[in-house]
């Protein structure tokens, strides 16, 4: 009596986990919306160029070490280089596509931020090119809105242009980055 006492729980915990695994939904596996993701895959050399309003335009380099994470399901890079001469900047992103959303999302951090800044964007595979939308704090921890382009020119060359978007919906360009594949 004992041992049926003992196994019957066992058995029933044995059944529901069985029913509950052949009713869970397939697990995602990388297609083309991941693959648009996997062609930054790689070391990136960059060249920064950086023009806030009313200041001189400055520029500085850095390195870019992107790679496929989670089963092949997310980008992840890392960025460091000097963001203006002279100034160390170290930052830290993820981007997956969300099929519920059908557009790209993604998070980023650096050591200019006081915080997370999250973004959502689209790419369009006829002119090769992602446009993306993020809010994010600034220095002074004010959240602020961005748009950026980046354009893939060929598999070892692409350029980032971020636009700063005022209050009144006007976009300001602020930075692009040239970047060139290391071989």
């Amino acid at each position: 009596m004992t041992i049926t006492r003992t196994l019957l729980p066992v058995a029933a915990g044995l059944l529901f986990a069985a029913t509950a695994a052949a009713q869970m939904p397939a697990m995602p596996t990388p297609g083309p919306d991941q693959e648009v993701l996997a062609r930054d895959v790689g070391t990136w050399d960059a060249v920064v160029e950086l023009n806030m309003p009313g200041a001189p335009a400055m520029t500085s380099k850095g390195t870019e070490v992107n790679t496929m994470g989670c089963g092949g399901m997310c980008l992840i890079g890392d960025f460091s280089g000097e963001m203006m001469p002279g100034v160390p900047f170290k930052g830290h992103g993820m981007t997956v596509y969300d099929a519920s959303k059908k557009k790209y999302v993604g998070s980023w951090s650096d050591s200019m931020a006081p915080g997370m800044s999250l973004s959502e964007g689209t790419y369009d595979a006829a002119s090769h090119t992602s446009t993306s939308w993020m809010e994010s704090p600034d220095m002074t921890g004010k959240m602020t809105k961005t748009k950026s382009i980046v354009e893939q020119v060929d598999a070892d060359h692409k350029v980032m242009t971020m636009f700063m978007v005022g209050a009144d919906g006007k976009e300001t360009p602020t930075m692009k980055i040239s970047y060139t594949r290391k071989k």
